[in-house]
């Protein structure tokens, strides 16, 4: 994600079939360093998936959760499930729910760059959906948002189809994508098209968010439409009808996104009787904030231990 300092092809219609993630872990982690820069962390991005070893876990792809390129999204299985679909064996357990939401500046990253991510979360158990979203400059706030209020609708109202339980759901998000995410909830003015409320959701996470800042002060300001304001855009000055509860981190050595916009979202959502959790990712730069989320890297810091403490928590 470029600095915030306050802070296709086109995918085939219906459900495909159940693939295999076939990745082997062929590098030695030691010798990795994700870095703290965007750029450098976006070309960090095949590293990671190329070391995470897969589980077990399945994936469907290419999903549409809407009519427009971008508007898909990919499915990823826990390994008793993966395993109970390949051999058509009958399923009674039903999952909990994950929707990642990936960062970018609103303006690049794919849900293939973060299929490391649903892999670890299938991993631990969850069903995940890992969304794709349209981009600016082409398209600017809300186009994003909306996207991905929809996505989570469509997943919401789907999950029973891929053996997950719609009352067992949380939402995560990263960067740019954490600011969707908590926009796309805060505010039931976007989910109310497609149909169901922020507290359908069960909990929210936000990891290095730029939920509160000036973007018209620096290089997303392309993302944004060119009269928008901060106050008419910002998720901390958004936040409209009753929430679910959110867990907010932050990096400790974040430079692109700074804590001062968890501070405020959180002071918001605290105002608006929400009830919100907050954590530091020790040692964590923005980059390494999501990308030890790949197990081959949980010892890098401990976002993957933090987030599914809380899934584990609120959902299971």
């Amino acid at each position: 994600m470029k600095a915030l300092n306050n802070d296709v092809q086109r995918p085939k219609v219906g459900m495909p079939k159940l693939v295999r993630v076939g990745v082997t872990a062929a590098l030695a982690v030691g010798s990795i360093a994700l870095a703290t820069q965007q750029a450098q962390a976006f070309s960090a991005l095949a590293i990671v998936n190329g070391i995470t070893a897969n589980g077990g876990v399945g994936v469907s792809k290419d999903i549409l959760y809407g009519d427009e390129p971008l508007q898909d999204l990919d499915i990823y299985y826990p390994k008793p499930l993966a395993q109970a679909m390949k051999t058509n064996t009958t399923i009674k357990q039903e999952y909990p729910m994950v929707v990642f939401v990936h960062g970018g500046s609103w303006e690049s990253g794919n849900k293939e760059e973060y299929a490391f991510v649903g892999q670890s979360l299938a991993q631990a158990g969850y069903v995940t959906a890992v969304i794709n979203y349209r981009k600016a400059p082409e398209h600017v706030y809300p186009d994003y948002v909306e996207d991905t209020a929809q996505a989570i609708a469509w997943s919401y109202k789907n999950a029973k189809r891929f053996h997950a339980n719609p009352e067992r759901f949380a939402v995560v998000g990263h960067s740019a994508g954490a600011f969707n995410a908590v926009a796309a909830i805060a505010n039931e003015d976007f989910l109310k098209p497609y149909g169901i409320k922020p507290t359908d959701i069960s909990a929210v996470i936000g990891i290095a968010g730029p939920y509160s800042y000036d973007f018209r002060k620096f290089s997303s300001v392309t993302a944004f439409a060119a009269d928008a304001t901060p106050d008419e855009v910002m998720p901390d000055r958004q936040i409209k009808g009753a929430q679910p509860p959110y867990l907010l981190l932050t990096a400790e050595k974040d430079k692109v996104v700074y804590a001062t916009n968890t501070i405020k979202m959180t002071q918001a959502l605290k105002a608006a009787g929400v009830t919100v959790q907050t954590s530091e990712i020790k040692g964590a730069s923005h980059a390494t904030s999501i990308g030890a989320m790949a197990p081959p890297l949980r010892w890098v810091n401990d976002v993957r231990a933090q987030v599914l403490s809380y899934l584990d928590k609120t959902l299971k």
